[in-house]
C-alpha cells in the first residue's frame, strides 16, 4: 500500500485526479450492493470531499448513478450500456421479438425497444408497422431523455438522470424546466407508462412502458410511436394495456419476477 501510495505521489496532478477516479470507479463496480460515500472514501483512503467531488464527475459522464437523491452509488448507464453490449444485447433484442411484433400487429405503428444511454436513449431494435406514413429510422439514433416517452420512463424509474444544462424545447409541448418535469415523471410512476405527444417533434406521439431485468431494476423500454392523427387520445388509451402487458412479458424473459410470482 506505502508503495502504491508513493507511485500514486510522484503524478502529476492532472494524472492524481485520473488515477484517483479510476479508484472509486473500480470500487463502485466491485461492489455487490450500492455503495456510500464514506465507505469509498475509507476504501480508497482519500478524503470524503475529494471523494464527492470525483463521484459528482463521474456521474455527470453517466459512469455511475445514484439509488436516490442521496443514495448510494451503483454503475451508471453509460457503463451498464456497455457491459449489456455484445451477448446481453443480441439477448435481450432476440427476446424483444416476439413482444415487437405483436404490439406492431396490435397497433399498426412503429415499436422501438430502447435502453439508457450516458447521453440519451439509444435504440436496439425496431418493428415497423403496416402504415406507409410511419415514424421513421430510429435504429442507431440518441435522443434526449425529456422530450420522449422512452427517455421519461427511464427518469421516472431512476435508470437515467437528465444531463446539466437547460432543457431544449424542440417542439411545441417540450418540457422545458426541470420543474414542470417532476409532475410528469410522478404520473409515469403511478400509471406506469409515459407519453410523448408533440414533444419531441411536431406531429409525433409515443407511448412507452418500462422493461425490468432481474431484481427491480428497469433494463429498457418499449414503445409505440406515430403520427398524432393515428395515435390521438383514445387510441392511446386502447394502445396503453397492450404495451403494458408486452412489457411485463418481455420483462419475465429477462428473469424478472413479480410481486406474488415465484419461480417454477
Amino acid at each position: 500500500m506505502e508503495q502504491l501510495f508513493q507511485e500514486h505521489s510522484r503524478l502529476p496532478p492532472a494524472s492524481q485526479a485520473v488515477d484517483r477516479g479510476a479508484q472509486l470507479l473500480v470500487a463502485v463496480l466491485a461492489s455487490e450492493r450500492p455503495v456510500g460515500v464514506t465507505e469509498l472514501a475509507r476504501a480508497t483512503d482519500l478524503p470524503k470531499s475529494t471523494v464527492s467531488r470525483l463521484l459528482g464527475v463521474l456521474e455527470r459522464h453517466g459512469l455511475i448513478t445514484q439509488d436516490g437523491p442521496r443514495g448510494a452509488l451503483r454503475p451508471g448507464p453509460a457503463i451498464l450500456t456497455y457491459a449489456q453490449r455484445g451477448l446481453y444485447e443480441r439477448n435481450i433484442v432476440t427476446l424483444a421479438e416476439p413482444s415487437l411484433e405483436a404490439l406492431a400487429a396490435a397497433s399498426g405503428e412503429t415499436i422501438n425497444l430502447a435502453v439508457p444511454g450516458s447521453g440519451g436513449v439509444e435504440h436496439l431494435a425496431q418493428f415497423d408497422g403496416r402504415h406507409f406514413l410511419g415514424a421513421g429510422q430510429w435504429v442507431g439514433r440518441r435522443v434526449d431523455y425529456h422530450c420522449t416517452a422512452v427517455g421519461k420512463v427511464f427518469l421516472a424509474t431512476g435508470a437515467a438522470t437528465l444531463p446539466p444544462g437547460p432543457l431544449a424545447p424542440l417542439a411545441p409541448a417540450t418540457i422545458t424546466t426541470r420543474e414542470a418535469l417532476e409532475p410528469e415523471l410522478e404520473r409515469i410512476r403511478r400509471e406506469g407508462y409515459a407519453a410523448a405527444v408533440d414533444e419531441l417533434e411536431a406531429g409525433l406521439a409515443a407511448i412507452a412502458a418500462p422493461v425490468q431485468g432481474e431484481g427491480e431494476r428497469v433494463v429498457a423500454a418499449l414503445s409505440i410511436t406515430g403520427p398524432t392523427l393515428r395515435l390521438a387520445p383514445r387510441e392511446i388509451a386502447r394502445l396503453v394495456p397492450l404495451l403494458k402487458l408486452e412489457a411485463q412479458r418481455l420483462s419475465r424473459r429477462l428473469g424478472h419476477i413479480q410481486t406474488g410470482e415465484h419461480a417454477a
